[in-house]
């Protein structure tokens, strides 16, 4: 759209966000957070991701694994 500013999500953001979606746990919140690492992937890579899902747990809060692909709400391969 005209005159509006393209908004980027930066790392800290993603890690911020993913934080929240952990702390509560559970299935919709594990959908978030493939929405959340689709943005990243999108924009960071998947060396990103996968330090991400790392970082932050996400192998035993919501069973991501490194190496895993999301878009949109979906993983696609590992």
């Amino acid at each position: 759209l005209c005159g509006e500013k393209e908004v980027h999500m930066t790392l800290e953001k993603a890690k911020e966000l993913l934080k929240v979606q952990a702390d509560f746990g559970g299935f919709y919140n594990a959908n978030s957070a493939k929405l959340i690492l689709a943005e990243v992937t999108r924009e960071h890579g998947q060396a990103a991701v996968d330090r991400l899902i790392r970082d932050l747990n996400l192998d035993k809060v919501f069973g991501f694994e490194a190496g895993m692909h999301f878009e949109g709400g979906l993983v696609i391969k590992k």
